[in-house]
């Protein structure tokens, strides 16, 4: 994920940002709907107009990978018939409110921030089955979670290849007891929300019992770029293209300290209830983002410079899952 926060505390967002809240991210505010596809066997290729006549506002996050699933999510319900309207909002607990609110109708949330940041569980007694967990509790609140995709996008710290080879460092462990070794290079680079979340910085820390020497904040899209100059170790997510852009290798969390970031599209439960062809329509989507498959569209973007909306219409196409 980049260029700002991916995963904030949740907090009461300012009802100022809600106001903008029809901006357009990707390719436009609206689409008006068409017919159904082409011949896949697939539930999306097939669509036909199982949503003619819905209108539907699908909201996103601020960073590459949260606007590029919510154009996926456009294309599929706008090649089933629906009007389409993209909301693009500034973290996490600014897109959940709209969500609650009825301001949007669902986004692509994290199953680590539904349980730590929405449901106000910690990092140390998430549950096995995360997933599951996470969907039930938040029925209260009338949201439902579509099932989740296999990608997992959560954070880690990198380093240059280079750094990481020359000082064997290949997990937590080795980290942590090379600042202990080496203070000075223990400089660490990182977004505000990851210095500041029990699921970041601190509870990392504590973790693997050490201090990085200096916490550079920078914004998340610097990091990538600075670590190896500014830093010696930055925070990255596991998804992002600019980490093999940059040539930055993921150090190992080898005590499972990060909880499981896997992506599902939460959605308003009246929303769902009034179109349940959603969950048919999307289910074969959620199944195909891997974490392969979403690194290469992060990069897409960020490192190609191509517009969140044509990365998301192609890969559909090339995978069958629109007409």
């Amino acid at each position: 994920m980049n260029a700002g926060s991916a995963r904030v505390r949740f907090v009461v967002a300012a009802g100022a940002a809600l106001g903008l809240l029809l901006t357009g991210c990707g390719g436009g505010s609206s689409t008006s709907g068409g017919g159904g596809g082409g011949g896949s066997s697939s539930a999306g290729a097939d669509a036909g107009g199982k949503l003619k006549g819905a209108s539907i506002s699908v909201g996103s996050k601020e960073f590459t990978e949260s606007k590029v699933l919510a154009q996926i999510t456009m294309a599929v319900l706008k090649n089933a018939g629906a009007d389409t309207k993209t909301a693009s909002l500034s973290g996490s607990a600014t897109v959940r409110e709209a969500l609650v609110k009825g301001d949007i109708g669902m986004y692509w949330e994290y199953t680590g921030t539904g349980w730590v940041n929405i449901l106000g569980h910690t990092t140390s007694d998430v549950p096995t089955d995360l997933y599951q967990k996470v969907a039930s509790e938040d029925k209260a609140n009338k949201i439902a979670w579509l099932p989740p995709a296999p990608m997992n996008d959560t954070y880690r710290i990198a380093v240059t290849k280079d750094f990481g080879d020359k000082n064997s460092i290949a997990t937590m462990s080795d980290a942590a007891t090379y600042i202990k070794a080496h203070p000075d290079q223990g400089k660490v680079c990182a977004a505000s929300e990851f210095i500041n979340r029990d699921d970041g910085l601190p509870g990392l820390e504590k973790a693997y019992g050490f201090k990085f020497t200096k916490v550079i904040e920078l914004d998340l899209g610097l990091v990538y770029t600075q670590i190896g100059k500014k830093c010696d170790f930055g925070e990255v997510f596991s998804t992002d293209g600019r980490i093999v852009a940059n040539k930055l290798t993921i150090i190992e969390d080898d005590k499972k300290f990060f909880v499981d970031y896997n992506a599902a599209l939460t959605v308003r439960q009246e929303v769902l209830d009034k179109y349940p062809a959603i969950a048919e329509l999307m289910a074969p989507v959620s199944k195909a983002l891997t974490n392969e498959e979403i690194t290469k569209l992060n990069a897409s973007v960020d490192v190609d410079g191509k517009k969140e909306a044509d990365v998301a219409e192609q890969w559909l196409k090339d995978n069958k899952l629109i007409g």
